[in-house]
């Protein structure tokens, strides 16, 4: 199956695509991991055992499940040329500007790492000064740094799949993320939408190189003519602007109205979707502290057709997402209104659940005072192994990007 079809966050999930935790998490050092935005080091090996249950879990629910590191390998693999400029773009986006530097490091790769798939695993891993082997008699830099100093750094929240782009409707949003370290992840869907076959067709709603920030944990396909976005720490509302004026204008986009949720700047609620998401056509799991009124603006096309009309819209948010989905929705709290559980499994990404058709949703094991309430409500809970992928503060929505779903 090419291409995109994503109208809900409910339909059955046909199509998905993953990114394996490789060796970028092997590059995480007590210094800087809140340079690249992890709490803690994820034991690799219990991370990948984990991550392939997640995978086992899709593919049993009919899931046809695609790797991001496949898909960039494909690309690279096409043309001498593609593979030769992506190498250059990505040493330029590693913030390696010499001549010297770029030389060394792309002998080094060449060198190295003939097979595609190994190139680009490596560029997603980092690169360390020892691994370069470089002439040391010729550089006062690298005579006074130390052995270990990473050269290119690595990109170790590339699991998150759910963030460098989006699905909408039939087309995709490239984002332009929050964060220096995690914007060098989208250079991987630049190549896939712009080179491979089955995706470079897709009508792109945002691009990377666009002003404002987006990311893909604030878009929610709420209906088939309804998309969500949140304004938070992360997404800004002149990208959502943006690509509101950029759906409209598309012909072949069935959506219709943009709300825009304007979500507290924290990291407790760090995207939409940890503040809620649907799992069922008529229950979504909820942030507790995010219940009462919230401001939200629905933008419509203007009457012109060539522009966008905006208005505010102050309601509980319950009454917002039944108006959007057709029929009245129960709102299911993380951690069952516990104060405590909720805010220690907020933590752990309770109500960042991943729905693979209406009712069944994959949660971690870890949040098990979140998964009995989903459970006396009719849920069937999928749960996976959490102990280590959990560490990087994203959950089973998180790590996965639909590409198909099936219509409801």
């Amino acid at each position: 199956m090419a291409g995109i079809q994503v109208r809900s966050e409910i339909g059955p999930l046909k199509k998905v695509m993953l990114h394996r935790p490789g060796a970028e998490l092997l590059n995480l050092t007590p210094n800087t991991l809140e340079e690249l935005l992890f709490d803690d080091i994820p034991f690799l090996k219990v991370a990948q055992a984990e991550h392939d249950a997640f995978a086992d879990i899709l593919r049993g629910e009919g899931a046809e499940v695609v790797y991001l590191e496949d898909l960039a390998a494909e690309v690279v693999a096409s043309d001498p040329e593609i593979r030769e400029r992506f190498l250059l773009q990505w040493i330029r986006e590693a913030d390696i500007h010499t001549e010297r530097y770029t030389r060394i490091i792309h002998d080094y790769l060449e060198e190295n790492y003939p097979d595609p798939k190994d190139l680009v695993m490596k560029t997603m891993a980092g690169i360390n000064l020892q691994e370069l082997q470089t002439d040391k008699s010729d550089s006062l830099v690298d005579l006074v740094s130390d052995a270990s100093k990473l050269v290119c750094a690595p990109m170790p929240n590339l699991y998150f799949t759910r963030d460098p782009f989006a699905s909408i409707g039939n087309g995709a949003s490239v984002n332009r993320m929050y964060s220096v370290t995690r914007n060098r992840e989208t250079i991987y869907a630049e190549y896939v939408f712009k080179h491979h076959p089955d995706f470079k067709d897709v009508p792109q709603y945002y691009g990377r190189y666009n002003t404002f920030h987006i990311e893909g944990g604030d878009i929610l396909n709420i209906s088939a003519d309804t998309l969500a976005v949140g304004i938070s720490q992360r997404t800004e509302p002149d990208a959502i602007d943006q690509i509101a004026h950029n759906i409209f204008s598309d012909e072949t986009s069935p959506i219709e109205k943009v709300l825009a949720f304007d979500i507290p700047s924290s990291r407790a609620f760090m995207h939409l979707d940890t503040v809620f998401t649907q799992i069922d056509a008529d229950k979504f799991t909820v942030h507790p502290g995010i219940l009462g009124p919230l401001t939200v603006f629905e933008i419509t096309p203007s009457a012109s057709g060539s522009g966008i009309k905006v208005r505010e819209i102050n309601e509980p948010l319950e009454l917002l997402l039944s108006k959007a989905v057709g029929t009245s929705v129960e709102l299911i709290p993380c951690g069952g209104g516990d104060r405590i559980a909720a805010e220690r499994e907020q933590w752990n990404d309770g109500s960042n659940t991943l729905c693979v058709r209406p009712g069944t949703i994959v949660v971690y094991e870890r949040n098990d005072v979140t998964n009995a309430v989903l459970q006396e409500k009719g849920l069937n809970v999928l749960q996976m192994p959490s102990a280590e992928l959990s560490r990087g503060r994203g959950g089973p929505r998180c790590m996965s990007m639909p590409l198909i779903r099936e219509d409801l």
